[in-house]
């Protein structure tokens, strides 16, 4: 039997095809990556891709992070547990979504794959604040993908981010 990620996009639910297709989350993990090196001048840690959709899709748990990202990941992860417990399986359940929105990327030359990490491609996307007709919620997704990216880059270690979530790097 098919998994849900097997079936042809004509044939998904429209909804999930609108929420997890390669485009959009290709578009929240460019983000993330753009504001990660602006942020500091290194390559975005490929694991930490695998956390941004778990992180920015969910409303409960983009609605849970912080406003700013000077905030310590290990004090706000010691203040949700119990939101962080389910992050595990919930990266589990969108690494297909994550891999397929990466190599959109990478095969439109938006982001670059290298040993150190993700970076910006030859031809990134164009990343404005604001579309002419957008949802708030897709809004909120954005903001959230930017924050996290400046987030990241503010601490110290990547590997102590996943292993906060409970996720393996």
């Amino acid at each position: 039997m098919a998994t849900a990620w097997q079936i042809d996009w004509e044939h998904r639910p429209p909804e999930e095809a609108a929420l997890y297709n390669p485009a959009f989350c290709g578009e929240l993990l460019a983000r993330s990556v753009k504001a990660y090196c602006s942020s500091i001048d290194r390559c975005f840690p490929l694991p930490l891709a695998f956390v941004i959709l778990p992180l920015a899709l969910p409303p409960g748990t983009r609605r849970a992070l912080p406003g700013k990202s000077n905030t310590t990941f290990e004090t706000w992860a010691a203040q949700h547990e119990v939101l962080l417990s389910e992050i595990p399986s919930t990266v589990l359940a969108l690494r297909p979504v994550t891999r397929e929105a990466l190599l959109f990327l990478t095969q439109h030359k938006a982001l670059a794959i290298s040993p150190r990490g993700l970076a910006l491609g030859e031809t990134p996307l164009r990343l404005s604040s604001k579309r002419a007709s957008t949802s708030t919620e897709v809004e909120e997704m954005q903001r959230t993908a930017r924050l996290l990216g400046r987030w990241f880059a503010n601490q110290a270690n990547p590997n102590s981010i996943l292993l906060a979530m409970g996720v393996q790097p």
